[in-house]
């Protein structure tokens, strides 16, 4: 069985000058309650790698407000300002891809691919500084693997071996980043005994630990 942890132990985690990913799509999906705790933590010089950078104040918005993010690995900023100015004021570097691209790369990782070859930003400044290659024809970029030292996830129930089910679109980005990283751990909002086998979708044994969505002291 996984080990259950309170979220502030999954926050303490994180050492200063870590790379982490975290799940969701806004704020669908995302790991609030383990994200509340990193904010109090010392942990900073990170690198994040998400689909997005929230609203702000809001789940992984929280995060960008604070001193504690050197880099964005991402593929949308627009919802949150706070972003954009800190970007512009140089208090974080920002790499923005499209989110296919950026999915992919982190799908690669964990499948332990080499990198991949994409036709998007070909011709854009998607392109500098980075490899192309011609096949049959047609052009791509060759993107490498993107991996993390932690990652943060959310599931909506996950049983006691890890196994992991989401509702509607709360699978969105945790699903390919429970692959992808050194350490994986699950905030859910239900833990029970053992799923249905028919309703896993990350399998156990990517998940490191398990964080259950509640109110602690």
């Amino acid at each position: 069985m996984k080990k259950v942890i309170s979220s502030k132990e999954a926050a303490k985690l994180v050492k200063s000058n870590s790379t982490v990913m975290i799940g969701g799509f806004l704020d669908c999906g995302a790991p609030d309650k383990i994200i509340d705790e990193l904010v109090k933590t010392d942990a900073d010089n990170l690198t994040l790698v998400l689909n997005d950078t929230s609203y702000p104040n809001v789940d992984k918005g929280k995060l960008i407000a604070t001193d504690k993010v050197k880099k964005i690995i991402t593929s949308h900023i627009g919802t949150n300002p706070i972003t954009g100015q800190k970007m512009m004021e140089g208090k974080i570097e920002v790499e923005i891809l499209p989110m296919g691209t950026l999915v992919e790369k982190i799908r690669a990782y964990g499948a332990g691919l080499g990198g991949i070859l994409t036709p998007t930003g070909v011709g854009t400044i998607l392109e500098d500084g980075k490899e192309t290659m011609t096949v049959k024809g047609k052009k791509y970029i060759f993107e490498e693997p993107l991996g993390a030292d932690i990652a943060f996830i959310y599931g909506t129930t996950v049983d006691k071996y890890g196994n992991v089910s989401f509702e509607g679109t709360t699978r969105n980005f945790n699903q390919t980043m429970a692959t992808a990283a050194d350490t994986v751990v699950v905030q859910a909002d239900e833990i029970v005994d053992c799923l249905n086998p028919n309703e896993i979708i990350i399998p156990g044994v990517f998940i490191d630990y398990i964080v259950e969505n509640k109110e602690e002291n």
